[in-house]
């Protein structure tokens, strides 16, 4: 029995009504939110400076490539600088931390506070999404006056950022977690980076690649990101936008999924 607060008047309430309910649920997401941004404060800075670093810096230096730079090039890298932000705090910085948190042993005493497991996914989905969005920014600003490109925004771009952010978190969160060799996560999340960089057609149609690899870029979702962003920066460019919602949607399903399997196993 514990002592609460009720109408003004203190009385005893049992245990399992103060940390049952959507009350307690919500409560606990912010005390988690709070402690986790409270763990990662210090490295958001750096983490901005990476994701701009990485969408804009790749952008700038994909323009290298090519001789000449048209109109069509340089809408295509504008537009997926956004995307390349996006990628490494869900499929890198994140797995990373937490294999951090593994190896140091903190992992296990996160997950044995007084806060249903739910709660603490959610804090990490919701706290690394809108760190996700920064960079982003930043990254599309800098392509954008680099190759003076001129976008057209539309409603489909929040969705389709927040969407694209959310996925990245929870597959790479999910990812983790259902790693249990954190050496083996950092093999992984360095593989997708080299995936993501040589073979993704994130700054250039995916026309231009072999069928088989094209056909395996639809299921995948950063070519999907790519797609569902640059509809929301251009107009009549990105082609089945809808195709694309749907498998991002899917992997995020996928990276949920493989959270709620993880936390309903681990005691």
């Amino acid at each position: 029995m514990t002592v609460g607060v009720v109408g003004g008047r203190p009385r005893h309430l049992p245990q399992s009504e103060l940390r049952s309910g959507m009350g307690y649920w919500v409560a606990s997401l912010v005390s988690m939110m709070r402690f986790d941004y409270g763990r990662v404060r210090q490295w958001v800075p750096m983490m901005i400076v990476i994701q701009t670093m990485m969408g804009a810096g790749m952008a700038l230096l994909y323009g290298f490539f090519y001789p000449h730079v048209t109109a069509t090039r340089a809408l295509y890298i504008t537009t997926g600088a956004p995307t390349l932000a996006l990628i490494p705090l869900g499929f890198v910085m994140l797995p990373g931390t937490v294999a951090e948190q593994k190896l140091e042993g903190t992992f296990d005493y996160i997950w044995s506070l007084p806060s249903p497991r739910s709660a603490q996914a959610a804090s990490t989905f919701v706290l690394y999404t809108l760190l996700a969005l920064p960079g982003s920014v930043f990254a599309l600003l800098v392509a954008a006056w680099r190759y003076d490109v001129h976008l057209v925004f539309s409603p489909l771009l929040v969705p389709a950022v927040l969407l694209c952010a959310l996925m990245a978190i929870t597959v790479g969160y999910g990812m983790a977690l259902a790693i249990s060799n954190p050496m083996v996560t950092n093999v992984v999340t360095n593989a997708l980076m080299f995936v993501v960089l040589l073979f993704s057609p994130i700054v250039y149609p995916v026309s231009q690649l072999p069928r088989w690899l094209a056909t395996v870029h639809y299921f995948l979702p950063f070519y999907n990101m790519a797609v569902v962003i640059r509809a929301g920066l251009t107009s009549g460019v990105a082609a089945h936008v809808a195709t694309s919602f749907v498998v991002l949607v899917a992997w995020t399903a996928a990276g949920g999924a493989a959270t709620a399997w993880v936390v309903g196993r681990r005691r």
